[in-house]
């Protein structure tokens, strides 16, 4: 599947997964006014909100390379490995990544899966 290219300059980005929302003032791979930066993807950008030097800026999300939905650049949502993968197309492909991919992310699955064990114990003890 082709992702088709977009080249707006400002709207507002939406992560497909976890819902996230911010307006973006760029989407693209050189920012404005980071001449020296080229990033790796292209990505829907925002002015960092958190300081007033204009060259400061914030990656919000990129699509995925395989699906194309919109997702943010947060380790629940997605992985950058070459190329912008969701995490449901990353753990359809897993086997094609490298071990060190496949590991992090089963430890990662492994300590989500037990604090929501220990979320509902919590939410036992007070019923």
């Amino acid at each position: 599947m082709k992702c088709s290219k977009e080249s707006q300059c400002c709207g507002t980005f939406e992560c497909e997964l976890c819902g996230l929302t911010a307006p973006y003032s760029y989407y693209g791979q050189k920012p404005p006014n980071a001449a020296c930066v080229t990033l790796l993807e292209e990505c829907y950008v925002m002015k960092d909100p958190f300081t007033s030097d204009k060259d400061k800026f914030l990656i919000l999300g990129s699509q995925c390379s395989l699906c194309c939905k919109h997702v943010c650049v947060g380790t629940d949502c997605s992985l950058f490995y070459a190329k912008r993968f969701c995490l449901p197309c990353l753990k359809l492909h897993l086997n094609e990544f490298p071990v060190e991919i496949r590991q992090d992310l089963e430890k990662k699955t492994h300590s989500q899966h037990q604090s929501s064990k220990k979320g509902d114990s919590r939410t036992l003890k007070k019923n």
